[in-house]
C-alpha cells in the first residue's frame, strides 16, 4: 500500500498504512521483530544494502520492520516522504535542531514550549554551537521576521502550546521561512496527526512525542521526526546535504550526499544515518508495536478527550475559584480564530486554568483530586493534572514564565476518557477542600 498521497483516509490508514500481511507470514497484527541483528545471505548483498541499491535490514539500531512499519504509518498519517521513529520525543527534537544546525547556525523560536525544551535550548545545546533566539511574541509573525538573521537556519515552533493552549499560525510562519529559504519545524504533539496535519499548511519538518496522544496509553516511550520532502536542501544554506559523506558512499567508495542518495526524504535519511545510528536513541520494538496499538484507536480517544476537554473547560470556568481558563470557548481564550482555522474539531486534550488563592490552595488541590493523577505524561488514556510552575515548566525563571505568558497559578491538566461526570465531580471535590476545606455535597 502506497504511504504518499494515498487514496485511503484517516480511518483506514492509521488502521492499514504501512503493513501488508503477505510480507510477514500473513499475521493480522503487526509482529513484533526481538532482534538484535539479521541474517544478510551473501556478502554481495550487503554490499547492495549499504549502498542503498536494495532496501532491508542490517541492525536495529537503525531499523526494524515492527518500527518501519510505525514510521510508514505516521508518514502516511501525516501526508509527509518518510519518517523516522527514534527513543523518545526529546531525541526526536534534539536529532532535528542538531541536524539542522550543522556546520554552525542559530534556531528561531518563541518561549511559548515545553519547559525542558526551554531548559535543552538555553543551557545544553548552545555547548554544542547550537544557538537560540526567541521571539517575545509568538503570536507576531513580525517578531518573528524581525528576529531573522543571515545565520537563522530554520523556525521552530509547537503547534498547539503546552501548557496554555495557545494555537500557531502555521502557514504564515512557513510562508515567511520559505521566503528566507529556511524551513519551518512544528512540533505537532499536543493535537496529534488526527486534529491538525501541519505539514498540509506548509509545514516542512514535524515532531512528536509519541508517548503522548499517538499512542495514547502512558506505557511506551517514543519519538517521530517527520519528512515533509517538500523543503529544498539545495538552496545553498545546508551545505550537510548536498557535501560528500562516507557513511553512504557507493559500491566504488566515492562519496555522495544525502540529496544525491535519498532525494526528496534526503532529512529524514540524514536523522537515520547520521544521528540515529550514531548518537543510538533507539526505539525499542515492543514500544513501536504498542504505539501502533495506540494509533489504531486514536481517532476514537482524541475525539472523546476533545470533548471531555470542552464540557470540563466550561465547568471550571462556571467556578468560583476559577481565576482563567485557557482553551477555546473560555472568556479567557485568546486564540479562537486560530483554533477555528487549524484544529476545527478541536485543540486537544490539555490546556490550564488558573487558582484564585495562594500556593497553598493550590497544592490542596492538586493534592486533593482522586480521578484525576497528579503526574507529568500528557495525552494519556487517563486525565492528569500538575502545578505548571513547579513541575512541567519547573526550569523556567519568574520572566521566562512571564514571557511565556504562564501565570503563575497555572494548573495543567490533561483530559481522558473517563466518564466526564466523575471528572467534574472530582474537580468540584478538590476545589472544596483546597478553598472551604471539606468536600461539600454535588449533584
Amino acid at each position: 500500500m502506497s504511504i504518499y498521497n494515498s487514496e485511503y483516509h484517516f480511518d483506514t490508514l492509521k488502521i492499514k498504512a504501512g503493513y501488508d500481511p503477505k510480507e510477514h507470514n500473513n499475521a493480522v497484527s503487526v509482529p513484533i521483530y526481538e532482534t538484535a541483528s539479521y541474517e544478510i545471505g551473501t556478502a554481495e548483498r550487503y554490499d547492495r544494502l549499504a549502498a542503498a541499491e536494495e532496501s532491508g535490514n542490517l541492525y536495529s539500531r537503525v531499523s526494524n520492520p515492527t518500527i518501519k512499519v510505525l514510521e510508514d504509518r505516521i508518514a502516511a498519517l501525516d501526508h509527509a516522504e518518510a519518517a523516522v521513529a527514534v527513543g523518545s520525543g526529546v531525541a526526536a527534537i534534539t536529532f532535528t535542531l542538531l541536524a539542522l544546525a550543522e556546520y554552525g547556525g542559530r534556531i528561531l523560536t518563541t518561549y511559548q514550549l515545553y519547559g525542558g525544551v526551554v531548559h535543552h535550548m538555553n543551557y545544553l545545546l548552545p555547548r554544542f554551537g547550537v544557538q537560540f533566539d526567541k521571539v517575545e511574541n509568538g503570536s507576531s509573525v513580525e517578531a518573528f521576521e524581525k528576529a531573522i538573521t543571515k545565520d537563522t537556519k530554520a523556525i521552530y515552533v509547537e503547534s498547539v502550546t503546552n501548557p496554555m493552549a495557545t494555537v500557531t499560525d502555521i502557514e504564515a510562519l512557513a510562508e515567511l521561512a520559505h521566503r528566507h529559504n529556511i524551513p519551518l519545524v512544528v512540533d505537532n504533539t499536543l493535537p496529534t496527526p488526527y486534529l491538525l496535519n501541519p505539514i498540509d499548511h506548509g509545514a516542512d519538518i514535524v515532531v512528536y512525542s509519541a508517548t503522548k496522544g499517538i499512542s495514547g496509553h502512558g506505557n511506551a516511550i517514543g519519538g517521530l521526526v517527520v519528512d515533509s520532502g517538500k523543503f529544498n536542501w539545495n538552496n545553498g544554506k545546508f551545505p550537510q546535504f548536498t557535501d560528500e559523506n562516507i557513511a553512504i558512499k557507493g559500491r566504488n567508495d566515492n562519496g555522495r550526499s544525502y540529496l544525491e542518495v535519498f532525494g526528496k526524504s534526503a532529512f529524514a535519511g540524514k536523522i537515520r544515518t547520521d544521528y540515529l545510528t550514531n548518537f543510538g536513541a533507539a526505539l525499542s520494538p515492543f514500544n513501536a508495536y504498542l504505539i501502533l496499538l495506540g494509533i489504531e484507536t486514536i481517532s476514537e480517544r482524541v475525539e472523546k478527550q476533545v470533548k471531555n476537554a470542552r464540557e470540563i473547560a466550561k465547568f471550571l470556568e462556571s467556578r468560583p475559584e476559577v481565576e482563567w481558563v485557557s482553551y477555546p470557548g473560555s472568556s479567557y481564550y485568546k486564540y479562537e480564530v486560530l483554533a477555528k482555522k487549524y484544529c476545527p474539531n478541536g485543540v486537544g486534550q490539555l490546556y490550564s486554568f488558573g487558582l484564585k488563592g495562594t500556593e497553598e490552595n493550590i497544592y490542596k488541590f492538586v493534592n486533593a483530586v482522586k480521578v484525576f493523577s497528579y503526574q507529568l505524561n500528557l495525552g494519556d488514556a487517563r486525565s492528569l493534572v500538575a502545578n505548571v510552575s513547579r513541575t512541567s515548566h519547573g526550569e523556567l525563571t519568574e520572566e521566562e514564565l512571564k514571557r511565556a505568558d504562564i501565570p503563575a497559578n497555572a494548573i495543567r491538566i490533561s483530559i481522558g476518557i473517563e466518564d466526564v461526570r466523575d471528572l467534574k465531580n472530582d474537580l468540584a471535590r478538590a476545589l472544596d477542600i483546597a478553598f472551604h476545606g471539606a468536600a461539600q455535597e454535588v449533584a
